[in-house]
């Protein structure tokens, strides 16, 4: 992936239409631009063979997608900074807003060129508002802005979370060879069936643990959240504990593998009477056993650290959602975020058959944009359209969509 030179970065922060991007002509949805806009208006039936251009860059992750009618994806391509935040244990948020800086103009490009689409054959640009760094997020912002200015498209600001939780609408045609070595698109089959309402949804990632009762398309009922660490925070502060990879997500998952989850036992707060979570307690309760383990070890047993810890996080996290959901007559179980990435998650959540549960595939699961353009897709349907006085809102909870 190319570098962005100063030319093209000045292009985006003043609003202009960077030159390396296919013609953009005359785009679907003629608009012109107010300074303040407006907010969605419910009962707008969905607009089909709309196409949307999802940009995210809450975090570590620069992604551009582009999706037709909220769930076919055309192109989804991420660039991770993964590699580039190892050395530091963790996210680094200054490190974090300069690479998006680097990588979020040849993303976008690579993005609609893998949809052999134009900016002329898009309806919208949706992008990841808040959560998130707010220097990360940013980054995304201006470039929205400076594509909406400079082709006319609708702007549309998202929320993070809601974004993972229409990513369990996506789906895909991925393309075949011919026996030239041709590439073709799969002839369009049926989209899988969609998430049924009312749905209780478990977001999980590196910052959030939510429960959510979802009753329609954008209609949300926050039921608990984490009192404390998110479970995707627990994951990578124990995994630094018990000395394993960044991030700690997919290390203590590999570490687990050859663990025995009943070698501690780590407690479980099921915090009764209420549907919040809290894994400070746990992460604490592994700290001390690590503490204990290294006063008469010289190694410490990580693969039983880590099974005994990912047990008593799933446990929790299904044993929770699982009721809520019956408490709450909810007809499926919808489960998104980071942390859905998990295979003991998976595997908890389908050993079970009073609900069914979507979870979006594991690509899916991290952030994309395709997620952000699907959600795009349902608040662009709902009338919603921003202006371009819109500011990131690092902290905007699901709550307040």
């Amino acid at each position: 992936m190319r570098m962005v030179n100063g030319a093209e970065m000045d292009q985006v922060m003043n609003h202009k239409e960077p030159s390396s991007f296919p013609s953009a002509g005359k785009s679907q949805v003629q608009v012109t631009h107010p300074v303040s806009g407006t907010r969605p208006v419910s009962g707008t039936r969905p607009v089909t063979g709309t196409r949307i251009l999802g940009i995210e860059t809450s975090c570590d992750e620069t992604a551009a997608s582009v999706i037709e009618d909220g769930r076919l994806i055309l192109s989804n391509c991420v660039a991770s900074q993964v590699e580039l935040h190892a050395r530091f244990g963790g996210v680094f948020p200054e490190v974090a807003s300069r690479q998006h800086i680097r990588t979020i103009l040849p993303i976008i490009e690579e993005a609609l060129q893998q949809a052999h689409l134009s900016l002329g054959e898009i309806g919208a640009v949706a992008v990841t508002r808040g959560p998130g760094l707010p220097g990360s997020l940013v980054v995304g912002m201006n470039t929205a802005k400076g594509i909406a200015l400079g082709s006319g498209l609708p702007l549309l600001g998202i929320n993070h979370l809601e974004a993972h939780i229409y990513s369990a609408w996506l789906a895909a045609h991925p393309p075949q060879l011919t026996a030239a070595g041709d590439m073709q698109v799969n002839e369009r089959q049926p989209l899988p069936p969609e998430p049924r309402f009312p749905l209780l949804v478990l977001i999980v990632s590196g910052g959030h643990s939510e429960l959510v009762l979802m009753k329609g398309h954008l209609d949300y009922e926050r039921l608990g959240a984490t009192l404390d660490d998110a479970a995707g925070e627990a994951f990578d502060k124990v995994a630094r504990l018990i000395g394993l990879g960044y991030p700690g997500g997919p290390a203590i998952q590999e570490a687990s593998a050859g663990g025995d989850p009943r070698a501690f036992k780590f407690p479980r707060a099921w915090l009764e009477g209420s549907w919040d979570f809290s894994f400070s307690g746990l992460k604490t309760a592994v700290l001390r056993e690590v503490r204990d383990l290294q006063r008469v070890h010289d190694t410490l047993p990580a693969a039983d650290l880590a099974a005994s810890f990912q047990a008593a996080v799933v446990e929790v996290l299904v044993g929770k959602a699982f009721k809520a959901a019956s408490a709450f007559g909810a007809a499926e179980i919808l489960v998104a975020g980071g942390v859905s990435a998990n295979m003991a998650l998976r595997g908890a959540l389908h050993a079970q058959a009073d609900f069914p549960v979507h979870i979006p595939p594991i690509a899916l699961c991290t952030d994309n944009a395709a997620m952000v353009a699907s959600a795009g897709y349902y608040r662009f349907s709902a009338g919603q359209r921003d202006g371009l006085d819109m500011d990131v809102l690092p902290n905007w909870p699901l709550s307040e969509v």
